[in-house]
C-alpha cells in the first residue's frame, strides 16, 4: 500500500520549499564526512517500513568502516568518528533521510523506523504501528534526542540495555501516536523540532554537570560545527531529527 494522499503531497510541498536551502547545508557536511575517515560518506541501514516492507534507511556515515561490534552505540562508542560524533549530537547524520521522504519510503513526522530483529521481539505492537509511515521527526524521536546516546554509554552491554529498557518505552510512544495521531499533533512535533536545537545543548550542559558534581566545563567545538549550528541549524532541524541509530 502506498502513503496516503494527503500525507504524501504534504511532505513533496515541504521539500520543494526546503531542499533549494538544504543544498549547501548537505554539501557541507558531505566533505566533511568524506575528509574526516576513509570510506563512503552515507550509510545505509536496513529498517522495517510502512506496511512491514523493510526499505534502505539513509544516513551520513558517523563510524569507522571497520565498525564490527553492538547494533546500538552509545556517545563514547570508539568506533564513532570525530565529525560523526559532532552529526550525531545535532542529529544532522538523519539530512539524508530526505531522499527516503522523496521515494515514498519514510514521512516528515512518524514512528520511527527501527532494526527488524528489534521489531520481531514486539511484533504485535509493530503490526499496529507500521500502519503508519515511518519518519523522521515524531514524539518518540524528540522524547529520546541527545538522551539515548548518554544512556547506552553507561552501560558494558548497550544492546541488552536498549533490547531490555529503552525499546519497551519507545514502543509504547510509537504505539500511542499510531493510535492518535492527526494532522494537527503533526504539526506540533514540527515546531518542537524546530526548538530542539536551542534545547539540546541544555540538555547536554545539564547531564555533564549532573555527572561532575556541578562542575561541567564546556567543550570546543570544531570550527565547521560551530559555524554550522550558529548558521543554519535552526533551519536544519525542520526536517532532520532523529531515528534510530
Amino acid at each position: 500500500m502506498e502513503i496516503p494522499l494527503g500525507r504524501r503531497a504534504f511532505d513533496l510541498c515541504a521539500l520543494v520549499l526546503v531542499l533549494p536551502l538544504l543544498a549547501l547545508p548537505l554539501l557541507i557536511v558531505s566533505v566533511a564526512v568524506f575528509l574526516d575517515s576513509p570510506g563512503s560518506v552515507f550509510f545505509r541501514a536496513r529498517r522495517m517500513g510502512y506496511r512491514g516492507r523493510p526499505f534502505e534507511m539513509i544516513k551520513f556515515r558517523t563510524m569507522r568502516v571497520d565498525n564490527a561490534g553492538h547494533a546500538v552505540a552509545g556517545a563514547n562508542d570508539n568506533r564513532i568518528t570525530p565529525v560523526g560524533g559532532f552529526l550525531r549530537k545535532t542529529r544532522l547524520d538523519e539530512l539524508p533521510q530526505l531522499w527516503n521522504v522523496l521515494r515514498g519510503e519514510m514521512t516528515l513526522v512518524g514512528p520511527r523506523p527501527e532494526l527488524e530483529e528489534f521489531v520481531d521481539l514486539h511484533a504485535d505492537e509493530y503490526r499496529e504501528i507500521l500502519t503508519v509511515p515511518p519518519g523522521i521527526t515524531g514524539p518518540t524521536q524528540l522524547r529520546y534526542a541527545g538522551l539515548e546516546p548518554h544512556l547506552l554509554s553507561l552501560h558494558a552491554d548497550p544492546e541488552r540495555f536498549y533490547r531490555e529498557q529503552l525499546l519497551p518505552g519507545k514502543v509504547k510512544l510509537d504505539l500511542a501516536y499510531a493510535r492518535g495521531r492527526s494532522f494537527g499533533a503533526d504539526l506540533a512535533v514540527l515546531a518542537e523540532t524546530l526548538v530542539l536545537p536551542l534545547l539540546l545543548p541544555l540538555r547536554h550542559r545539564h547531564r555533564k554537570r549532573n555527572d561532575n558534581g556541578g562542575r561541567g566545563r564546556r567543550r570546543l567545538v570544531p570550527l565547521l560545527a560551530g559555524t554550522m549550528a550558529v548558521g543554519l541549524l535552526p533551519l536544519l532541524f525542520l526536517l532532520t531529527l532523529g531515528a534510530p541509530r
